[in-house]
């Protein structure tokens, strides 16, 4: 049988034509059911979980993506998490490529964050915070960069070294000014910052309403399940909310979920998705009263329509 994978070499997925690949795949009728969960018992260790997530284009192609994890491989020194993803044709069902699942996801959860971005921030910002400073805050960087001009940002992060690392790779990558930000002045961080960008594990609230500052921009990618929250009450309330795909996000994210649930705010408080934005259904933030002060909010809880998107990029790119 044909070697269908692919090996991921760096530049042959570059955020600007990422981020094209997503909005262009919101236009289009992508079927894409929510992710399916599954439990698994592993004898004598942590349950594990199955994530699928499939999505097809009629006539062109389908993928799935595969993640498990397997919450006790740290206590072997095996990953916690592995991911695959299979493209085939959709005319004839043959497998047509298999990629590293975690590089789709990685590229496309990045390109998602900056196409909110794109459409929600000021065409003006500059200033970016990153609230965490691991993986995908890595990848996170680049991508706004790619969509706005930045000319300096700040990073968070419970473990500063690991916030000092990310701000010396983040000069020397993109010759942007950038410096650490202690726990005690991530507040005024917050009301400095044009663009907060969360990507965490955390299960409470890291931003407060009452620290963000009129016109700002809050970019949400952790909170992937109903206990884990990013920010509070008070800012869903007050800002403009947004999500990459509304009807998973209201069923995944501890930041929908929770306000939702408290009677903070309901499900049509959220404007809005990457379906009425790429397709042009709303303007984003030229649609808002006050372009200038508005606050926005952008949830990003990831979509089967972004991993096919990257796929068909990466393998037409091949």
């Amino acid at each position: 049988m044909k070697n269908i994978f692919v090996q991921y070499e760096d530049g042959c997925l570059p955020y600007e034509k990422v981020i094209s690949a997503l909005d262009d795949a919101f236009k289009l009728d992508i079927n894409c059911p929510i992710r399916h969960h599954h439990y698994m018992n592993v004898p004598n260790k942590k349950d594990a979980t199955l994530l699928l997530m499939p999505a097809w284009l009629e006539g062109l192609y389908f993928g799935v993506k595969q993640v498990s994890v397997f919450p006790s491989n740290g206590e072997e020194g095996l990953p916690g998490l592995n991911s695959i993803y299979i493209l085939s044709c959709a005319k004839t069902g043959l497998p047509l490529a298999q990629f590293d699942g975690n590089v789709i996801t990685a590229r496309r959860t990045a390109a998602a964050a900056a196409l909110g971005a794109k459409y929600l921030s000021r065409p003006e910002s500059k200033k970016l915070l990153m609230v965490g400073a691991g993986k995908v805050a890595s990848q996170v960087i680049p991508a706004m960069a790619t969509v706005r001009e930045l000319d300096e940002i700040k990073i968070y992060n419970i473990h500063e070294e690991s916030a000092a690392r990310l701000a010396e790779e983040v000069e020397k990558e993109l010759n942007i000014k950038a410096s650490v930000v202690s726990k005690e002045d991530l507040p005024s961080a917050v009301a400095w910052a044009d663009i907060v960008s969360c990507a965490t594990l955390s299960e409470d609230p890291m931003v407060l309403g009452e620290w963000v500052t009129p016109g700002t921009h809050i970019d949400l990618i952790g909170s992937f399940t109903p206990y884990m929250r990013e920010v509070d009450d008070a800012l869903m309330q007050k800002a403009q909310v947004f999500a990459d795909f509304k009807a998973a996000a209201l069923t995944e994210t501890g930041d929908f979920i929770s306000p939702i649930k408290s009677g903070a705010m309901t499900e049509d408080h959220i404007i809005g998705d990457f379906f009425s934005l790429s397709r042009g259904q709303h303007a984003g933030r030229k649609a808002f009263k006050d372009p200038e002060n508005d606050i926005s909010v952008f949830k990003a809880v990831g979509s089967s329509i972004e991993d096919l998107a990257t796929a068909m990029l990466w393998y037409q790119q091949d």
